[in-house]
This record gives C-alpha cells, structure tokens and sequence, in this order.
C-alpha cells in the first residue's frame, strides 16, 4: 500500500545511481537528495546566484543604513583633514632617543679587551651571511657563532656562544604596514630561558606596539609583562605618546601598573625629546647637526631615590647628564663624550681595506682613577659574485628586510 507506492520512486532514485556510475551525472543545477530511508529523487539546489543575492541584501541592510552612513562620513572626513595636516610617522617610543643614544653616544658601541668578528656572506637578495667572533676581555664571551637571514618579508638570526646560551629572532613582515617579532633565549641551567612576542603596526602619522615578555596562564590566571605604547604626530614637528606596563611574576603576586609619557619635538636640525616615567624619573635628550660630518648630543637622567634613612628619610635627587659629539670623516668615525660622574670614553672606527674595519674604544673614569681600553677588528669577505649582486641591486633597491 504506502510501501508499494513507494517502490517507483525508490526504483527511480536506484535508476539514477545506476546512471551516475555510468557516467550520467547530474546538472549543476540539480542535487541527489536523500529520504529518510534511501534516495528521493533529484531535486533542485540554489544557485551560486541566488546566494550572492542574500548575500548582498544583508551586507546593504548593515552598511546602508542611517548610522553606518553617518559613521562613514565622520570617519571620511577626518582622514582628510588628518592627510591635510601633511604629518608624518615618529617612529617608536623604544627609539624616541636613537638620534643621541645610537648615533652619538658610546653606550652601544663601548667594550674592553680584544675582538675580532670575521663575517662571511653568501648573498644580498635574500641575504644570507655567518660570522664568528673570538673575544678576550671584560663581560665578552670568548667565541659566539651567528648566522642570520633576511628578505622583504621574513628576518631570522640566531646566536650561539662557547657556553650554549641560545638567542633567535624571527620576524615577518605581514603587510607595509604590521611587523610581528620574536626572540628566544635559552641557556643552560633552570629559569634561564626568555620568550619575547612583540606586533608594530606603523600608520602614516602613529606607531602602535605590543611587547609581551614570557606570557603564560598555565598558574591559573596570566602572568608575564605586557608593554603597550603608541606614539602620534600632532603636528608635523611634534609628536606625543605614552607607554603602559603591566607585570605580574607569579599568580602569588600582585599586579602591577605603571605608565610614562614622552614628547618628541623634530626640526630641520635639531631633536628634542622628553620621557616622564611612572617612578618619578625625568629623562631629556637633545641631537643637533652643527655641520654635514658633526654631530652633537646631550642626554639628561634626574630621578628621585631614598636617602640613606630609607624613605623614612625622604628622597634625594640624583642624575646625569651625558654631551657627546660624533665626526665622520672619509674612512673613519669618532665618537667621543663625558658624564657629569667624570667618566670620559672614546671610539675611532677605522676602515684600512674594503673589508677590514679596525676599531679602538677608551674609558677613563677620573673619580675611581681607572683607565680601560678595546681593540677590535672586522673582517667582512665576499666573492665577486657578492660584487655583482650589489651592483644589481644598486640599481633595483635593496629589499625592506623586517629587522
């Protein structure tokens, strides 16, 4: 009865099966369905047509409506007055300072004792080089390999010295725009390994960034040090940020907050910048260019500190200031400054040949009456296939590696 009216249909859905193996398939516009007890039939589907015309019904009722049309139009309207205004990007609040820090003083470039860096590179696009260093002197390791690598989208570097601590980086470049970086450091013995994750997004006029250091919620809750900054042109001289901190060691410890300010104000010439931290410190620096080859910095440190009651006995102001001056000349840079603490250092980097670089740094500290000194050399071989790579690439630009 019902069964036996079901047989032709069930018949004609065994039909199509035997026409499918056969090679009989179906239209696009048309699907094997299947009945709760076997197949059903053919029957039609929805077009791809049809789908994208729901799916444009609902993106008109989202986007064309009054609201999301007068938030267009605000958004519209302050980007143009915000392209107006012809500001441009500050760069980092990490290198607020580079001007004095990197370029004028010595305290990224000073050492004691004996070096010698020999690098080999294989290629310039994409770059590819190893280098081996042997050291002999104050807080310098006595060998230390490293080889890294680099094109317009990924960077990896990786350190190894004589004692088998470890240090990678890894970058990659997502857009022009979003950089995400990690570093790794493991050494041997217990809690001596660090992870560092950090993403810089760098916009026409700000730079935003967030710096998470050995982040973990494997104790019930988040531990770690999280660094949030973001610096904004407000004028095309001017810029102003800020930077918040927030750390908790373990889930036995309090959370703790703290934020500092900074300022960055550029001219033709001249820089200068101001660091208000959360501990009451005051940090200034000043960079002037006095001549194509000259350059001239002052760096400023003023915090507060217990006396010698503890602070019971309230604070006392402690700081220094740092001037130093910076001359390029044909082959050969010096660098030379003095702290307020009496303490004089100079660097002369020499270039003898193409690919040797002979460097001399001195520290002479007048209140403790001690004197230091470096000595260092720099051997960088390539082939001519290397040669002709530059030559290359001098005239196609040389790739945006994410360092």
């Amino acid at each position: 009865m019902e069964s036996q009216g079901n047989v032709p249909d069930a018949g004609k859905g065994l039909s199509s099966i035997l026409g499918l193996a056969r090679g009989d398939y179906p239209t696009s516009r048309t699907r094997l369905s299947f009945g709760p007890t076997g197949p059903a039939g053919l029957t039609p589907a929805p077009t791809i047509a049809a789908m994208a015309s729901s799916l444009e019904q609902i993106q008109n009722v989202l986007l064309n409506n009054p609201v999301a049309n007068s938030l267009s139009d605000a958004i519209s309207s302050f980007s143009e007055r915000r392209a107006k205004l012809g500001l441009s990007n500050p760069g980092t609040t990490e290198n607020l300072t580079r001007e004095v820090q990197r370029d004028v003083l010595l305290t990224n470039y000073m050492f004691t004792g004996l070096r010698a860096d020999l690098t080999k590179a294989f290629s310039m696009s994409p770059l590819f080089q190893v280098s081996h260093q042997f050291a002999m002197g104050e807080r310098l390791n006595p060998y230390t390999f490293a080889a890294l690598y680099g094109t317009s989208k990924v960077f990896l570097q990786g350190n190894m010295d004589n004692d088998g601590q470890l240090s990678t980086r890894f970058n990659y470049r997502w857009s022009d725009k979003l950089v995400s970086r990690t570093q790794f450091q493991a050494a041997p013995g217990a809690g001596q390994e660090m992870l560092q994750f950090e993403n810089e997004y760098t916009g026409d006029d700000f730079t935003a960034s967030l710096k998470m250091l050995n982040p973990s919620c494997l104790d019930g809750g988040v531990t770690g040090i999280f660094i949030g900054s973001y610096l904004q042109s407000v004028t095309p001289k001017l810029a102003l940020g800020l930077e918040t901190v927030w750390q908790r060691q373990a889930m036995t410890q309090g959370p703790e907050t703290a934020t500092s300010y900074c300022a960055r104000y550029k001219s033709n010439d001249w820089v200068a910048t101001a660091q208000l931290q959360a501990q009451g410190a005051l940090n200034t620096s000043y960079w002037r260019r006095l001549s194509e080859k000259v350059q001239a910095g002052v760096d400023l440190s003023l915090s507060l500190v217990p006396g010698a009651a503890g602070v019971m006995g309230g604070f006392q102001k402690e700081g220094v200031t740092t001037i130093g001056a910076k001359y390029d000349f044909r082959m050969s840079t010096f660098r030379a400054q003095v702290d307020s603490k009496g303490k004089l250092s100079c660097l002369l980097e020499k270039r003898i040949a193409a690919p040797v670089m002979m460097t001399l740094a001195a520290d002479v500290d007048h209140f403790s009456q001690q004197a230091k000194i470096g000595v260092g050399i720099s051997i960088e071989a390539g082939g001519e296939e290397l040669q002709e790579q530059q030559e290359t690439l001098g005239a196609q630009g040389t790739p945006n590696i994410p360092f």
